[in-house]
Parts: C-alpha cells; sequence; structure tokens
C-alpha cells in the first residue's frame, strides 16, 4: 500500500466521476485505509456529478503525500486535499518600554504562535546546566555578550521543534544585531513580517522613569499609567537602578544604533506600528497587517511550490514570495547543487519543469527569478 504524509489540517473534496472508465474504481478497503485515527477533524464535502450535492463530514481522513494537493482517481471518484498555508513567522522588535511585551502577549493570545525570546532560551540552558548552557553562563558572569553563535544555535533548534513548526513563531528582540541577522539569514530562517514599535524617546523615557517595583511580589507598577492599589503598596515600591532618564537615555542611544542596521536587511518586510497609542490601538493595527499577511498567504500558498522545487531539485533554500499582493505573479530564488554546470536558461528551464503544475492553475507568470549553487550563495552572502 502506499505511504502518505499528512499535513496537521487541509479540506478534502469527492467527487464522484463516471466518465473516465479508463481508471479503476477505488474499493471500499482502499478508501477505508485513508481513514487515520489520529489525523485531524476535517470537512469532506461529496459530490456526485450526475445529482446535486450531497456534503457529509469524516472526523479522520487520510495523511497525504504533498504539502497543497494530492489526488487519488477513478472511474468512480476523485479525492484531492489542500492544505493551510504556512504558519506565520514573525518578529518583533522596539526599544525598552515600547509595549513589546504586551503587543507579543496579545498577538500569541489570538494567532496561537509560538514566542521565543533569546534571554528565556539562555537562562533554560543555564538552568538546565547543559553545553551552552555552562558556556553562556561564563560570559554572562563576566558582564560579557553572549557569543552569537551559541544563541544563534539556541534559536535555530527552537525553530525545529514540532510546536513551532505546526504554530508558527514569534521572534522576541533578536536579532539585535547585523551579525545575529545574517547568522539568521544563513541559515534560511526568515520572517514573514518584522513588526517596529516606533515610539519617540519622551514617551519611552517617561514610561521608563516612572516605572516601578514591588519588593515584596515583583509586580511592576507605573506611577502614572498603572499606579499602585493601596498606600501600603505604594509605600515599598521601589526604582530599578537602571531605570533612570540617564540610563534609560544611554539604553536607547544603544538599541537605535543596532536596530538600524538590522532593519537593513528586512526592510522589504518591515512594518512600522506607532506604539505611542495604547496598548489596544497598537494591537488593533498589528491585527490588521497580521489578517493582510494571512489573506495574502491564502492567496498565493507558495508552500506547495516551495515543496515541488525543494523535492525535484533537491534544494538547500527555496523563497517564494508574492510580488504584488495578487496571488498571481510570483519571484523565486532557489540555491541547489543540482545547478552545478548548467546555464542560466537551463537552470530557469529546471524550475520551471518543478512548478509545471503551479503555472497551469494558481499561479499567471515568475516575474524575477534567482538561481545560484550552494558556493554561489556563499559568495553573495
Amino acid at each position: 500500500m502506499a505511504s502518505f504524509y499528512a499535513p496537521s489540517s487541509f479540506s478534502a473534496v469527492v467527487a464522484a466521476n463516471p466518465s473516465r472508465p479508463r481508471l479503476q474504481p477505488i474499493s471500499p478497503h482502499l478508501f477505508e485505509s485513508l481513514l487515520c485515527p489520529s489525523a485531524t477533524c476535517l470537512s469532506v464535502h461529496i459530490t456526485p456529478l450526475r445529482s446535486h450535492c450531497v456534503c457529509s463530514s469524516i472526523n479522520n481522513i487520510a495523511s497525504l503525500r504533498h504539502s497543497k494537493i494530492f489526488r487519488l482517481n477513478s472511474s468512480n471518484f476523485c479525492i484531492s486535499a489542500a492544505a493551510k498555508p504556512e504558519p506565520l513567522k514573525i518578529m518583533i522588535a522596539g526599544a525598552p518600554a515600547s509595549g513589546k511585551g504586551s503587543q507579543c502577549e496579545m498577538i500569541v493570545k489570538k494567532y496561537g504562535l509560538v514566542h521565543i525570546a533569546a534571554g528565556d532560551l539562555l537562562r533554560a540552558e543555564i538552568a538546565a546546566g547543559t553545553e551552552n548552557g555552562k558556556l553562556a553562563k561564563e560570559y554572562m558572569e563576566k558582564g560579557m555578550l553572549v557569543p552569537n553563535e551559541i544563541v544563534v544555535a539556541l534559536v535555530k533548534e527552537r525553530l525545529q521543534q514540532p510546536d513551532v513548526q505546526q504554530n508558527g513563531w514569534l521572534l522576541d528582540g533578536y536579532p539585535r544585531s547585523l551579525s545575529q541577522a545574517k547568522a539568521l539569514e544563513d541559515l534560511c530562517i526568515r520572517p514573514d513580517i518584522f513588526i517596529l514599535l516606533d515610539v519617540n524617546e519622551e514617551t519611552l523615557v517617561e514610561r521608563v522613569v516612572g516605572r516601578r517595583l514591588d519588593s515584596l511580589t515583583g509586580k511592576i507598577y507605573h506611577l502614572k499609567y498603572s499606579p499602585p492599589e493601596t498606600e501600603e503598596i505604594a509605600a515599598r515600591l521601589v526604582q530599578r537602578f537602571d531605570d533612570t532618564e540617564e540610563k534609560v537615555k544611554l539604553r536607547l542611544k544603544t538599541h537605535h544604533q543596532n536596530i538600524e542596521s538590522v532593519l537593513s536587511l528586512y526592510e522589504d518586510v518591515i512594518v512600522k506600528v506607532n506604539g505611542n497609542l495604547s496598548k489596544e490601538d497598537v494591537f488593533n493595527e498589528i491585527d490588521r497587517q497580521l489578517n493582510m499577511l494571512l489573506e495574502m498567504k491564502s492567496k498565493e500558498d507558495p508552500s506547495s511550490m516551495n515543496t515541488m522545487i525543494k523535492e525535484q531539485l533537491n534544494a538547500d533554500a527555496v523563497t517564494v514570495k508574492d510580488a504584488y499582493g495578487d496571488g498571481r505573479h510570483v519571484s523565486i530564488d532557489v540555491v541547489s547543487a543540482a545547478f552545478e554546470g548548467q546555464s542560466v536558461v537551463n537552470r530557469q528551464r529546471m524550475v520551471y519543469k518543478a512548478i509545471w503544475e503551479e503555472l497551469q492553475t494558481t499561479v499567471h507568470a515568475v516575474d524575477q527569478m534567482t538561481t545560484r549553487t550552494p558556493a554561489e550563495a556563499e559568495v553573495n552572502i
């Protein structure tokens, strides 16, 4: 029996097709063999071509070989399934007191993404006593920055975990420098969108200087925006040593220097959001941008083209982007050893052959194509 690979969720259409006698009917045993008790609950539509549509639902259905389209044809049935677009990949950045933490909480709550913060990964490694944790601890105890290779390795490992692959990720406050961003690029880790919370310096200073720490509970208050509930709590509030105007301005200067270099690498996916507004209004704008992105991803659904190219050309890296936001025009970048010794024309023919099915249905045109060998990609980094 054929083996299948099941995407986490998809919709399927089963249509009776008596007009194709050259194909063998699907036996009841084969149809039942498509049912898988561990598969996600799906909605299946059964449409006899000689009568009106009859719909029913099946709780468990077959696993599929391809991420977007797989068909099993017979004289009686045509079974097809379409995977949902790949989950969101988000980077978010903002200066100290920009409200980034609150926005991360709301994004995760609504979209179910996995929240990843480099600092949390480091602390977890240290607590677990791993080799990377021991190395990181040595640097941190000396007041030194943890080397990029350690942090990038932790981020890469976390992004490869099943929950992240299934639900998508929200990378919080990382990368913080151009070297970190380039290290992620080298590993083909790139976001769909880079959210930058833009807050003026005067507001940031006010937010930081007004913060107070409850020495008993560890809760953070703000004298203006989130004052203590009682006089008893107010009496034990303290200001953290680095929440002074002088220190926050120094931190802001460092942040602005670092973030400018990072933004240069993500300029095609950056969305600036006015962080001076209330946290609800800030989230409304972020939510609007993410909904637009999801709509675009559903139109272009590049996951199938990525899969086709990767599988047929054994590609090291594939990037497919919607060129104009209409889901019909795409740009493609492919890195594959299969291009070794091939002319530019032959390389493009190889890519077109891999995506021929998509060119007949979803995609109207490839507006730009870049084809490189791994060695050529190294030179361009």
